[in-house]
């Protein structure tokens, strides 16, 4: 199930052995350890080729079209020539985009660009556009779930504007009444909505209101969730947001980038925003990668798969509870469980998440250490993420989450325990065999 291109190691290793030892290196880890970080899914062979075509060759800076008084004109608005291929390629996975998350809303409305190198600049060149330093935003606080650059202060977007940060509630859940009443005190030019361990559904309609009461902009920010979104089984953030953020691998399945999908009259500030504001030229040869995984995710099966990422999650949320986990939100409603392990039943409790992630590879078990609300150090969190896009993409189902719950268990329970660590280890190579090989 691994990407893996034709003689791809021999022609690396023909001019650096090095590189292709650990290229091989990194494909039997990720062969033989569950892959349970919700931030990281597994490429088709497809999406990995066009990563590595020709387009890693070509400069182009500038967009397949220019800006006149304020609408989008089809014109060559690079500043290389040479661009017939990259103006038409840039346009496609455009089209394709506008298709895929607003085919219910009116797709000539709406404009996306589609050179974010990732969700950081994504978001970063949206906050640029529309607001200038010391002005007031709001976001979701990191150790609540959200993500650097919703405002958290080691952050630019928390240095050089005021980030006003919003929580959960004590059972983890986004507390809609209490975001709108320190929005109407705040006054916030921008409210930024989305997560990255949050798990459960997101009131977009509900965001959608508190901005408009206030006159902000609603940017969503869906790198999580994006995949979910488009294939129905999470709500869609449009025509709520005016922008939408999303990184364009994790539920999504495609490359490491960004993409930001707006409402067309806000298109000509983002596009300044990114280029030449934060960018130069993209990457052309991720494009073309986000384009082929823009089709995949347009074929019916992706919902399906979907579907399934969702009924995974749920499976082994239960379990783990069954387990004595206890798991903020109580569960989870989309891809994500985020488990407190400090404070879980005696059975399954561990004083050092870091410790316990390091302690879960050993065992073959790759998630990763995450704060939970009421951490003060993210550093020295108590939380631990877990994720099933990877896992869904390998081929498993609500049987193998069974399987994975009772690996964590026992890994939890033995978390001190290396030789106990290394027999789990085995079972798990043993149990990744007919998933990687398919």
């Amino acid at each position: 199930m691994y990407a893996q291109l034709s003689n791809i190691l021999d022609l690396v290793a023909d001019e650096d052995q090095e590189v292709a030892a650990l290229m091989a290196a990194e494909n039997i880890r990720q062969s033989e350890n569950l892959p349970l970080i919700p931030s990281e899914n597994i490429v088709s062979t497809a999406v990995a080729a066009a990563l590595s075509s020709c387009f890693t060759n070509k400069y182009a800076e500038g967009y397949p079209h220019l800006w006149k008084e304020g609408k989008k004109v089809e014109a060559n608005g690079r500043y290389y020539q040479g661009q017939a291929n990259t103006n038409a390629l840039e346009k496609l996975v455009i089209n394709r985009a506008l298709q895929l998350f607003c085919d219910n809303n009116n797709p000539e409305d709406y404009h996306a660009n589609v050179q974010a190198l990732s969700g950081a600049p994504a978001n970063l060149a949206v906050l640029s556009a529309f607001l200038n330093p010391g002005d007031t935003f709001m976001g979701l606080a990191l150790d609540n779930g959200g993500h650097l650059t919703h405002g958290h202060k080691v952050n630019i977007t928390g240095k050089i504007y005021r980030a006003v940060q919003y929580g959960l509630t004590d059972e983890g859940l986004l507390d809609y009444d209490a975001i709108e009443e320190l929005a109407k005190k705040e006054h916030p030019k921008v409210i930024v909505c989305g997560a990255t361990a949050y798990p459960l559904t997101i009131d977009f309609e509900r965001f959608g209101k508190i901005a408009k009461s206030v006159g902000a902009l609603l940017l969503a920010d869906i790198s999580h969730i994006a995949g979910l979104c488009v294939a129905g089984v999470h709500p869609n953030p449009f025509p709520h947001a005016d922008i939408v953020t999303t990184t364009t691998h994790k539920t999504l399945r495609g490359p490491r980038a960004g993409l930001i999908i707006c409402k067309k009259a806000l298109g000509q500030q983002i596009d300044k925003a990114l280029f030449p504001g934060l960018q130069g030229g993209p990457h052309m040869n991720t494009i073309a990668a986000l384009a082929v995984a823009l089709k995949e995710a347009l074929d019916p099966s992706f919902k399906t798969y979907a579907r399934q990422i969702v009924s995974n999650a749920i499976a082994l949320a239960e379990d783990l509870k069954q387990a004595g986990f206890k798991l903020i939100g109580n569960g989870t409603q989309n891809h994500l469980i985020l488990m407190d392990v400090r404070h879980s039943k005696p059975e399954v409790c561990v004083p050092d998440a870091s410790q316990l992630a390091e302690q879960l590879e050993r065992a073959h078990i790759v998630a990763n250490k995450n704060a939970v609300p009421g951490d003060l150090k993210p550093w020295i969190p108590s939380g631990i993420r877990l994720g099933t896009p990877a896992v869904t993409t390998l081929g498993m189902k609500e049987a193998e989450m069974h399987q994975i719950a009772a690996f964590i268990t026992r890994a939890t329970q033995h978390w001190q325990d290396d030789a106990e660590l290394d027999k789990i280890g085995a079972e798990v190579k043993a149990f990744m065999v007919p998933f990687v090989q398919g």
